[in-house]
């Protein structure tokens, strides 16, 4: 028999010990984290480019009207900050009081400073705690703790908590709500991987969480202040052991891609439906994220594509080097330029345009990749529009400094993904789409708590969960 699952006390609230992960752009909003935290959990209002509304309850279209990216850069901290705030106010009423509120922000994405600033300077009693991952937040604590908040960092090893803690965190330690460990393996979303760690080959993650625990002994944090366990929790009988283990210390279970498919969940029915039907292997760990970073997702047409598209790419040169002798005739380059490539790339690259890719697009990387017309369009057309999503992003070269560039080429092997967020978000094609999802979303096919296509309420879930189910 599944032993008890009782309440902790994390972030100065008494809560279950079940979070709900905070999934950017419109995936989390107020219905689903509300009623997580009125089901005594802690629901997390995804603070990334979140939904506001107008008079009538109708969500805002976040339309950019500025001339320049700096210009729509600043739009896009308006609605993030509009949208964070009304999501925490209505998951708040949700709530009733209950459990505990906390808002997610990536530190990556663009003004993320600014929006979390902006959002807690208005909230203030609302937020329970910010939850934080995508890159190294350094300035977390104290943001955190100036606004009388708890901040919960997401790791992937021992090594960055460390460093987190080192530098930073100590200056802080008693606003430290608890420290997520998100599994670069399995978690969904984009994925804390380092160099020396293979994509291919999964670890245990409980020596993984043992040793971020050794180091908060080291650093005197206490062995209440819990550790989540973030990215392939299904079933908590699976995770018995971790549950009252000493050498753990207190633990928690974060839950992001189970919450997708409940009643309460703001993302379309299709999206909802198209996760049942999922088989084991069907989500990708890649790297096409304009981020940089490993991102885990749904291979459907849209990712496939993706794949595609960097298949069909070869290294160049601009003036005769080595066996890059043969002058490309194929891939339509802009007049005047020339590439040369090798004779077998050559063939390649005629075969390509055959098939009607036809346009050569330069990458960072000395290399081209071969697209249609009508992509190329669209590729330019998204790189010409981009708003400054991230605070640096691969495929525009944006930058969130002085001169708004990362001085690298555009990359036409990545996407925009904001805008492929807010249409997966709103009722876009979610086959043409990028598609988050943990590497357990296979299993709603088989759970028999989904038999019939059965939508659980958020209730209904954390009853399944606290079960051991």
């Amino acid at each position: 028999m599944f032993k008890s699952l009782n309440a902790v006390r994390i972030g100065g609230r008494e809560v279950l010990p079940l979070i709900e992960g905070g999934k950017g752009i419109s995936a989390t909003n107020h219905m689903s984290s509300g009623a997580w935290a009125l089901a005594g959990g802690i629901g997390t209002v995804s603070a990334v480019n979140a939904d506001s509304y107008d008079a009538d309850g109708n969500i805002i279209p976040q339309i950019y009207n500025g001339r320049t990216r700096r210009d729509r850069h600043e739009e896009l901290i308006r609605y993030a900050i509009e949208g964070g705030v009304e999501q925490v106010r209505r998951a708040w009423e949700v709530a009733s009081g209950k459990g505990a509120i906390n808002i997610n922000i990536l530190w990556e994405m663009g003004g993320a400073q600014r929006v979390l600033e902006g959002v807690l300077e208005r909230t203030k009693g609302l937020v329970a705690g910010v939850t934080c991952g995508a890159g190294m937040p350094y300035r977390l604590s104290e943001i955190a703790a100036s606004h009388g908040v708890h901040y919960y960092p997401i790791v992937s090893s021992a090594r960055a908590f460390r460093a987190l803690w080192k530098r930073a965190y100590h200056k802080a330690a008693e606003w430290l709500g608890a420290v997520v460990y998100e599994d670069p393996w399995r978690a969904g979303g984009h994925n804390g991987l380092s160099n020396a760690e293979d994509p291919l080959k999964p670890e245990d993650p409980y020596p993984r969480v043992k040793a971020i625990r050794d180091v908060m002994r080291q650093e005197g944090i206490p062995d209440d202040v819990p550790i989540v366990m973030a990215g392939g929790v299904w079933n908590l009988s699976e995770w018995e052991h971790w549950i009252d283990n000493k050498e753990l210390g207190a633990v928690a279970f974060q839950f992001g891609t189970r919450p997708l498919v409940t009643q309460e969940s703001p993302i379309p029915d299709e999206w909802k439906q198209r996760l049942l039907t999922l088989e084991e292997g069907d989500v990708l760990l890649h790297r096409f994220s304009p981020t940089g970073f490993y991102s885990s997702a749904v291979r459907n047409p849209f990712l496939r594509e993706l794949e595609a598209r960097s298949e069909r790419q070869i290294p160049f040169t601009t003036e005769e080097v080595g066996e890059h002798v043969f002058e490309l005739d194929a891939g339509n380059l802009p007049r005047g330029q020339k590439a040369f490539v090798t004779q077998g790339d050559l063939f390649r690259a005629r075969e390509w345009a055959a098939l009607g890719y036809t346009e050569a697009l330069k990458t960072p990387d000395s290399t081209l990749v071969f697209v249609t017309p009508e992509s190329k369009a669209e590729i330019r057309k998204d790189q010409s529009d981009c708003m400054g999503c991230l605070s640096q992003c691969s495929f525009s070269s944006w930058a969130d400094n002085e001169k708004n560039t990362t001085g690298y080429l555009a990359d036409p092997r990545s996407f925009c993904i904001q805008k492929t967020l807010q249409s997966i978000g709103h009722g876009g094609d979610v086959e043409q789409n990028l598609m988050f999802a943990g590497h357990n979303a296979y299993r709603f096919k088989s759970d028999p708590f989904y038999s019939n296509g059965f939508i659980p309420t958020v209730k209904q879930l954390i009853e399944r969960i606290v079960s051991g189910k």
